[in-house]
């Protein structure tokens, strides 16, 4: 049983940074397909950016330029780089293993303008 724990939300003014973790446990984050995802208030859940075992990315277009998804196998820990951030950005954030579909419990993050 994989356990993913996500940190690191919070209040931000547009413009600002914040860097999420995700903590993962019972399963190794390298032989894994790793994403973030978000879902804001009355909006569907949706992909933010995903790291394969390969070490490929890919991110929605909202994103690109602005996040950055990383992992530290070390650390079993995959995180989430967001910069530039805008108030559209607002939303809980969650980390995801695709292999097994694990999710975490969510981060809330909040960008004002």
């Amino acid at each position: 049983q994989v356990q993913l724990v996500e940190t690191g939300g919070g209040l931000v003014q547009a413009g600002g940074s914040l860097r999420l973790s995700c903590a993962a446990s019972g399963g190794s984050v390298s032989i894994n397909v790793m994403g973030w995802y978000r879902q804001a208030p009355g909006k569907q859940r949706e992909l933010v950016a995903v790291f394969t075992s390969s070490g490929s990315t890919n991110y929605a277009d909202s994103v690109k330029g602005r996040f950055t998804i990383s992992r530290d196998n070390a650390k079993n820990t995959v995180y989430l780089q967001m910069n530039s951030l805008k108030p559209e950005d607002t939303a809980v954030y969650y980390c995801r293993a695709q292999f097994g579909n694990y999710w975490g419990q969510g981060t809330q993050v909040t960008v004002s303008s």
